[in-house]
């Protein structure tokens, strides 16, 4: 009867440890797909953006538009899913999607080791960094080293005023981009270091006479921002931009937007 009853305790003790086992292991799995590929909107993709920052989104008529809106509604398209554009202050927009407000973030977010500690990033959909821009008519300057003595302008207390310090003794610091820009097409400069997307910017809404010279001095890798962990919409939206820039879709939009492809260097 005694070894009767410790077989018995030793049978139950094995199946309360399977069944402890199976109920741990089916909690890992349910963790595991939690949240990672359920939309905040049923049938749709919401990505979230400023929209105070024209052309690349913002608001026209009460209606969000620009480059953004435009590559996020292709991208949702382009997955099967329709496109559902909102606004976050960019202060709080990474704990937006991390409260799952949102699907993702395409709202012209710069991949950086910081940033992706708290998301996950997909390939670039387009890139940006410090930019050389001269007068439209100038062929004595073709890059960074023709710069040497030359007049540079740059926002004050920026690191393209570092940049421009290291390339010339000549600086000028300004209060924007744009009095910069502004000078230069008026040939009261020689050259203007900024931000590639907005010398370009500058250049179609001001009807400036400038031209971009030179490859960036750093690069900015401009991403869709996923849940970290989310790799399954990451790998979605990844294939969805290269079909775009396979089948000529990404330059349409961008050639609307910047009247160039910012997606080249």
């Amino acid at each position: 009867m005694k070894k009767y009853a410790i077989l018995l305790a030793a049978a139950m003790m094995l199946l309360l440890s399977a069944c402890g086992t199976e109920k741990v292991d089916g909690e890992k799995a349910a963790k595991a797909s939690s949240g990672k590929n359920e939309l905040v909107k049923k049938g749709a993709l919401t990505f979230s953006m400023t929209g105070q920052y024209p052309p690349l989104n913002f608001k026209k008529d009460g209606k969000l538009t620009g480059f953004d809106v435009e590559i996020g509604t292709e991208i949702a398209k382009r997955i099967g899913l329709e496109a559902n554009p909102v606004t976050n202050p960019w202060e709080t927009i990474i704990q937006g999607l991390k409260a799952k407000k949102y699907d993702a973030i395409i709202g012209s977010m710069t991949a950086t080791p910081e940033r992706d500690k708290q998301v996950d990033f997909t390939n670039p959909y387009y890139l940006s960094g410090a930019q050389i821009f001269v007068a439209e008519g100038n062929t004595a300057i073709q890059s960074k080293e023709d710069l040497k003595g030359k007049s540079i302008g740059v926002i004050q207390a920026s690191t393209w005023k570092d940049m421009a310090e290291d390339l010339s003794d000549q600086v000028k610091g300004y209060p924007t981009d744009v009095n910069a820009l502004q000078d230069l097409a008026l040939g009261r400069l020689d050259a203007v270091i900024t931000d590639k997307i907005v010398g370009v910017s500058a250049k179609n809404e001001k009807g400036l006479k400038i031209k971009a010279i030179g490859e960036l001095l750093n690069e900015d890798r401009v991403s869709v921002a996923v849940a970290e962990g989310n790799k399954e919409l990451a790998d979605k939206i990844n294939d969805a931009i290269q079909s775009m820039i396979d089948d000529g879709t990404y330059e349409k939009i961008s050639m609307k937007w910047f009247n160039t492809n910012v997606m080249e260097k």
